[in-house]
């Protein structure tokens, strides 16, 4: 689900051996197969804008920022105001200023979460740090479809997951002729508008369709919707942060992480493998600059690929000034050095790690982008651990989509995306009414163009490729790293933040990892390694 992952733009590249996080510029297909041009367009359900216009995809890893909102209000699904407002997202910056000054506090000195400080001074130590759009720069809706058919009640709910199942199976076994007639019968019954099941069907059956009349990268290029600007985009993440605690969730669990292992030291090194905002780091350099014995030297490596400017609005100069605000305000002393290169290329000798400095890596629902063994003989993906391993830092923190789509083939890997976004679609009903029009811009800008991903390609054209816990566990275990403990501590107030939002959303913790989900099904996994 990133940050700015769950949640950016992705392209893929011709000829390289990986294909990037983020946005290039368009580069349009040569030629698209006319029936699915015209099937797309024609179709009165198409959830997409302007399916052909853009080569613009966006996900959950683009990184969104906090916003400065109220205690635990309850949500507002009746108002027209293009403000979403919801209490977890102030909550959210008070828990994690709380977690990481309690973690580099003296150790008698812990608390309970959110108890050591009155609320007045927890609202004001919150206040200090809003970067982010708010008011009227949140929303600019796209069009609205609405749905042809109503699915009102579980049981039809269930017959669509069956009528899409069969929809994918027919199109495994090249049963085309059943595929067509059953493809016809879901478009009737699918729409952004409905219950989860159906919109979240609305962009499967998308994806199928164009798995049927494409392939490889044409298949990538045909399905994308007219690119948001920069600042709606910005926008859209910035209410997908706030509507449901996925990207808090990793927040807390990596600066968890870092603040406990980097306590008592004078000079903390973070390299960021997705800088995006840089907005993840800003209430724990306000903790580190209230750190009992003063503040410690903070150098932040932050990469990000070349042109992801897009996204985040201006260059990573933007990035650095913000770093310098902090510093200034709170007079520690950090310094920013910006390293716009994909990740998969980045070497040891660029991170320029120093003599004397605690290094500390941080993977934000980056890693699964990268090409494994079963895409490129050259392994991105355990490579690079590998690499970061031989810099010796003092922890690496991992957040990642519980899911299985990395290797599998087709159809298992379709029931697994209907499986995993049918209980994320689900959660967002539970903050946001059907009828708000950032729900559907949110669910079409920020997940859709994964879940096409996932169905319609294949190869090197396929970047959205998720791996479960237990495979990431061997993966680190085989590059040398060893798990580092969570922090009970940060569990609690992660609990606490859950009850801002719906009673359905579990917490777990085993094998060493924190594990959000929602009702039965694990949706985000957070570990730390050293």
């Amino acid at each position: 689900m990133g940050p700015e992952k769950f949640y950016a733009y992705r392209l893929t590249g011709q000829g390289l051996p990986y294909s990037p996080s983020y946005p290039r510029k368009p580069v349009g297909p040569t030629q698209l197969n006319e029936s699915l041009k015209s099937e797309v367009r024609d179709s009165p359900n198409c959830p997409f804008v302007s399916p052909f216009d853009s080569e613009t995809y966006t996900t959950l890893s683009s990184g969104a920022s906090p916003s400065s909102l109220e205690d635990c209000s309850s949500f507002n699904q009746s108002g027209s105001s293009n403000i979403v407002q919801i209490g977890g997202t102030q909550y959210m910056k008070n828990a994690l200023l709380d977690i990481e000054t309690t973690l580099m506090g003296p150790d008698d000195e812990v608390s309970t979460p959110m108890n050591h400080l009155s609320g007045q001074t927890r609202w004001a130590q919150a206040q200090q740090l809003t970067y982010e759009p708010t008011g009227s720069d949140l929303v600019h809706p796209q069009a609205v479809y609405g749905p042809r058919y109503s699915l009102s009640n579980n049981n039809n709910n269930n017959n669509l997951k069956q009528l899409l199942i069969a929809c994918a199976s027919a199109l495994a076994g090249n049963k085309i002729n059943e595929f067509e007639v059953l493809v016809g019968h879901a478009r009737a019954v699918v729409s952004i508008n409905g219950d989860p099941i159906q919109r979240l069907g609305a962009y499967m059956v998308e994806g199928l369709v164009a798995r049927r009349e494409l392939s490889g990268s044409h298949i990538y290029q045909a399905l994308k919707c007219r690119e948001p600007l920069g600042k709606d985009l910005l926008s859209y993440m910035h209410i997908l942060y706030e509507i449901c605690p996925y990207l808090k969730f990793g927040y807390m669990a990596a600066n968890g992480a870092i603040a406990e292992a980097c306590r008592n030291e004078d000079r903390i090194h973070i390299i960021d493998f997705q800088i995006a905002q840089g907005t993840q780091w800003m209430t724990l350099l306000q903790a580190l600059a209230a750190r009992p014995g003063g503040p410690p030297h903070v150098r932040i490596t932050g990469i990000d690929d070349p042109v992801s400017k897009y996204a985040r609005g201006d260059c990573l100069e933007v990035v650095g000034k913000r770093l310098e605000m902090v510093s200034q305000k709170f007079n520690i002393p950090i310094e920013f050095h910006p390293l716009p290169v994909y990740a998969p290329f980045v070497t040891k000798e660029m991170l320029d790690v120093k003599p004397g400095e605690t290094l500390a890596v941080n993977f934000p629902f980056q890693l699964h982008h990268m090409a494994d063994e079963s895409v490129d003989v050259n392994n991105p993906r355990d490579e690079q651990l590998r690499m970061v391993k031989s810099l010796s830092p003092k922890v690496v923190t991992l957040v990642e989509q519980e899911s299985n789509t990395n290797t599998a083939a087709f159809f298992p890997r379709f029931v697994e995306v209907l499986d995993y976004y049918s209980a994320m679609f689900e959660s967002l009903d539970a903050t946001l009414a059907r009828d708000r029009r950032d729900r559907i811009n949110v669910e079409q800008h920020c997940l859709a163009r994964d879940i096409v991903n996932i169905i319609a390609c294949e190869g090197k054209e396929r970047v959205e490729r998720h791996e479960l816990f237990g495979k990431w566990r061997s993966r680190l275990t085989m590059a040398g790293f060893k798990q580092y403990p969570l922090s009970s501590y940060v569990n609690s107030v992660i609990r606490n933040l859950l009850k801002c939002y719906s009673e359905h959303y579990t917490l777990i913790e085993k094998d060493g990892a924190m594990f959000l989900g929602w009702k039965d099904r694990n949706l985000v996994a957070a570990s730390a390694w050293h």
